[in-house]
């Protein structure tokens, strides 16, 4: 009986560590974003994360009748690669970020975490800058 019951309790422990990881951990997809960033901002009551915008080029329509541009809403982890983005606000970026299937406080409000920066121009056309 005693045996059982710590079987049960180890599946028990093991599906829901699981679940954790698949829920939170796991990377559920990752990509490049293009377009022009609009902001960068460090905001949190307990946990200061930071949170960006990307505008990218092209529009959609949410109802008929109304025009809105391509949005990205990302969070940032590394404080490096906020610093930079934060300097160069307005510039285009090519952003290269992990999809999760649900944020940690920790790591921001998005699911969307951007890793790395591949491009940094001053038109979407222009030369590379990022170095």
């Amino acid at each position: 009986m005693k045996k059982t019951i710590s079987l049960l309790l180890l599946a028990i422990v093991l599906i829901f560590t699981g679940f954790i990881y698949f829920r939170y951990y796991y990377v559920f997809g990752e990509g490049v974003k293009s377009g022009e960033l609009n902001y960068l901002v460090k905001k949190g009551n307990i946990f200061k994360t930071f949170e960006g915008k990307l505008i990218q080029s092209g529009f959609k329509s949410k109802s008929v009748g109304t025009v809105q541009s391509y949005e990205f809403d990302f969070s940032v982890d590394n404080p490096t690669i906020a610093d930079s983005l934060m300097k160069n606000s307005g510039k285009y970026f090519d952003l290269h970020y992990k999809e999760y299937h649900n944020n940690l406080p920790w790591r921001g409000f998005s699911v969307y975490v951007v890793d790395s920066v591949y491009a940094m121009r001053n038109t979407p056309d222009g030369p590379n800058l990022w170095k």
